[in-house]
């Protein structure tokens, strides 16, 4: 018997807005492993970043997570990550945040703590539970397609 979190969380991925992302090539929803949701973002040169998304709690509490390697199930090697030049991509993609387990975003639950200001500061960017994992999703979608946005140190293998 799945919770109310998973069942919020596949109604969300079952609207309409989701799947236009899909449709489109922005995103793709890759396996669910509650409370695991696993969704690849393609990048402007055409790469595709997987997320592991700790979703327990969703839409109340928001998703966690960051860059991850399905084929050794950890985090994505450091030197994998997206990488900016010195913009919003840089300090989004930290690899010397929280272990690379989470995105510096305000819409991420493990980064907005301590970060109240966030949400007089940019608050189109905090959650918002009603516009769900695709607020998450177009947020790191904006960032990987931006002119900020450079490939990783090395290409993957």
């Amino acid at each position: 018997m799945i919770g109310p979190d998973q069942w919020a969380f596949e109604a969300d991925v079952a609207k309409a807005t989701f799947r236009l992302g899909q449709a489109e090539g922005r995103w793709r929803l890759i396996a669910v492993t509650w409370p695991f949701a696993f969704i690849g973002v393609n990048a402007k040169d055409g790469r595709e970043y997987v997320l592991r998304l700790n979703c327990a709690g969703y839409p109340q509490s928001p998703p966690t997570g960051g860059p991850w390697d399905m084929s050794t199930n950890q985090v994505l090697a450091f030197d994998l990550w997206p990488r900016g030049q010195s913009g919003r991509v840089s300090s989004v993609f930290r690899t010397d945040w929280k272990s690379g387990t989470a995105l510096y975003l305000p819409c991420d639950r493990e980064s907005f703590v301590g970060h109240d200001n966030w949400r007089s500061e940019m608050p189109s960017k905090t959650w918002r539970p009603a516009d769900g994992i695709v607020q998450y999703l177009e947020l790191v979608h904006e960032l990987l397609h931006s002119r900020d946005y450079t490939p990783p140190l090395r290409p993957a293998a």
